[in-house]
């Protein structure tokens, strides 16, 4: 279980509403405090789903995100997001997000709602993919690491993370292969609302999507010198699922250079069915080998 003081609900618990002289949306949300001093990437991108979602009717719901990270997000200040209404048509909905910090823009994301309607359907089936049971928990790889991080590695997050083949917190364990898989479940059990779980997903998404471009390369994150940061996030919500169940997470980085990599990752639930497709790129750097 996570030993964090901030819950992932409280990341998602935003304070505000319409403002009556401009029609837009303002709400405010605030940061788990983690290490890095920045706002983890992935509860920015939930928050700022959080705030469009709020918009919207109970109609429609929310099939696509398009963001890009701006500026690093401060976890001691909190965040204004603001929504713009841009349209509401018989079936669609879109809205503009700007996510501001001291009157600086560190995040902007246009989002799409749709009604839903009966039509054809066909997905891509899920690989074979381990029991997560059967893989070790962050927790028990880290056991007696003093590696930066490792606390919260290990006992601060919101979700138990478990990877195949093995992780890269401080070594390469496994083949040198640029895809994985990564069993989540969030700790903390979520209310049934399906829109709480669409956060969460989005919420998961930025904590391994890069890792596969390490894990290629042969670096671990508490190596010296690597550094790694978000530049976008895209993301396609396909089917309602529980996150506070085991989901998995299926990642490739089919391609890395000019200092960026570009990630993919599809979400299945335990019973295969795809709940989501994510693509983000973000910058890598890694230190120079001997």
């Amino acid at each position: 279980m996570s030993t964090s003081t901030f819950s992932l609900l409280d990341a998602f618990d935003l304070t505000g509403g319409e403002r009556a002289d401009t029609g837009e949306y303002a709400f405010s949300a605030r940061h788990q405090v983690i290490p890095s001093g920045r706002a983890y990437g992935g509860e920015v991108v939930a928050q700022a789903v959080t705030a469009v979602t709020r918009t919207v009717g109970e109609d429609r719901s929310i099939h696509s995100f398009h963001g890009y990270f701006l500026r690093p997000g401060d976890v001691n200040e909190s965040t204004t997001w603001t929504v713009d209404a841009t349209r509401d048509g018989r079936g669609f909905s879109a809205r503009a997000v700007t996510g501001t910090q001291k009157g600086k823009q560190i995040f902007t994301g246009l989002a799409s709602f749709h009604t839903g309607s009966e039509s054809v359907s066909h997905q891509l089936s899920a690989p074979d993919l381990p029991d997560p049971k059967s893989l070790p928990t962050s927790a028990e790889l880290l056991a007696g690491s003093r590696v930066r991080d490792a606390q919260y590695w290990s006992h601060e997050r919101h979700f138990d993370i478990r990877h195949h083949p093995g992780a890269v917190y401080t070594s390469v364990s496994g083949p040198r292969v640029h895809q994985q898989v990564v069993w989540l479940k969030a700790f903390q059990p979520l209310p049934d609302d399906a829109a709480v779980h669409r956060q969460a997903l989005a919420y998961l998404c930025d904590y391994t999507l890069l890792e596969p471009a390490l894990r290629y390369h042969g670096f671990a994150w508490a190596d010296d010198g690597v550094v790694t940061a978000s530049l976008d996030h895209a993301m396609w919500w396909h089917n309602d699922g529980r996150a506070d169940e085991w989901i998995a997470l299926v990642q490739d980085v089919p391609i890395s250079g000019n200092g960026r990599a570009l990630a993919t990752g599809r979400i299945f639930d335990s019973n295969g069915v795809l709940l989501a497709t994510v693509v983000q790129e973000g910058m890598v750097a890694f230190p120079a080998r001997d």
